[in-house]
């Protein structure tokens, strides 16, 4: 057995005095460099910091309607467009455009003479075409930007956030035709169509689309979707048939979702089905953006309302049980709105609800603005604060 002398023990506590005070010496120099990154970066996490405890917390609003130049006159037509578009709003009825702040104040206007009329918005653009027509223009407050004139028919045309648009119109010797455009109104694609085109979305800053066509398959109508590059000749993919009859398609950077009359579901990055969803009643609105969707379906006689949130294309939606049929809904910086006869919610993708407030039954729809929601009546168009 080993024997210690009293110098020994005595060097042995002085070395494990000298281990402590490294270590903690070490703790020491970590703590202050980390006061110091937090100190440079205060900037970043104490907003957040702040958030904590009260970011899911339900505000109210008051539902109060805005006075001034609000309500904005329709011109007595029930058939009136409305559309936001970054920092304004754009109405379209029978025979005029108009571009309004949101304070209401009008900031153009200009007479169309198109009978079955069509408005699409992108960043501050208003694209406005005829069904069945053989015109359309692209246009902001202070007038035409560009226009294009065609000796067949306009079947849709579709805008993108930079101003690209995509124009698909009847061909004497294809199902169809499709003509794109950039900014500047100068044709950059086009393509002879052996399938009939149903719907556009731009994706990839506007290098490319996705698009969707709607066929027979063993007795039933399906949707598919095809990835185009702008650069290629070919399509990347093309998805197999969606049961459905696809009404709209919401390109992103993962794939596509397909809003349908009586289902709706993902395509992925692919070209694959990545997920399906059979309605249970009726459908009454739907919105996508980013990726993330939502469907409102109404079943009268079970007297079940429901919203179905999509957070994306791989897990399935989230089901929100609604008190009344759901009227219209959309999807605004990752949160979802959804208005009811009486009411307006916002819900986040994780089912919590974050904002309410109390309208009236007599509109029909409404538009999200930045700190407003803009209230679509018969013939008029009145607007709330709206926090979230």
């Amino acid at each position: 057995m080993p024997t210690y002398s009293a110098d020994d023990i005595v060097e042995q506590k002085n070395k494990e005095k000298r281990r402590k005070r490294l270590i903690k010496l070490f703790a020491i120099f970590i703590a202050a460099a980390a006061a110091v990154a937090l100190y440079f970066t205060r900037d970043m996490w104490i907003p957040k910091l702040r958030g904590i405890g009260k970011q899911y917390k339900t505000i109210v609003n008051s539902g109060k309607l805005a006075g001034g130049n609000f309500p904005i006159e329709t011109g007595g037509s029930e058939s009136y467009q409305l559309k936001y578009t970054g920092e304004k709003i754009v109405l379209l009825n029978d025979n005029t455009l108009y571009f309004y702040d949101t304070d209401g104040n009008q900031i153009g206007k200009r007479q169309h003479a198109y009978t079955n009329s069509v408005l699409k918005v992108a960043n501050g653009r208003a694209l406005v075409y005829e069904n069945g027509g053989d015109e359309f223009s692209l246009e902001d407050e202070n007038g035409v930007l560009y226009s294009k004139t065609y000796d067949s028919n306009i079947l849709f045309v579709r805008v993108s956030s930079d101003g690209c648009t995509a124009a698909v119109t009847t061909s004497d010797n294809y199902s169809c035709e499709m003509t794109v455009y950039n900014k500047k109104g100068t044709k950059i694609y086009e393509r002879k169509c052996t399938e009939m085109v149903s719907d556009i979305s731009f994706i990839n800053d506007s290098s490319g689309c996705v698009l969707s066509f709607i066929k027979a398959e063993n007795g039933m109508l399906v949707t598919s979707v095809q990835e185009i590059n702008f650069t290629e000749s070919k399509e990347r993919w093309t998805s197999p048939g969606l049961n459905t009859v696809g009404l709209e398609i919401f390109g992103f950077s993962g794939g596509a979702f397909i809003y349908g009359s009586d289902a709706c579901g993902y395509v992925d990055g692919n070209g694959q089905i990545s997920s399906f969803y059979q309605y249970d009643g009726d459908l009454a609105a739907g919105a996508s953006s980013g990726g993330k969707s939502a469907v409102l379906v109404n079943n009268d006689d079970t007297r079940h309302y429901t919203a179905a949130l999509f957070s994306n294309g791989k897990n399935e939606p989230l089901i929100i049980e609604l008190d009344a049929p759901g009227t219209d809904v959309t999807i605004s910086d990752g949160l979802t709105y959804i208005m009811c006869q009486d009411k307006i919610f916002a819900y986040d993708f994780s089912g919590k609800l974050r904002s309410t407030a109390t309208v009236t039954d007599s509109y029909t729809g409404f538009v999200r603005g930045e700190e407003h929601i803009f209230l679509k009546g018969y013939n008029r168009i009145d607007r709330i604060d709206y926090e979230t």
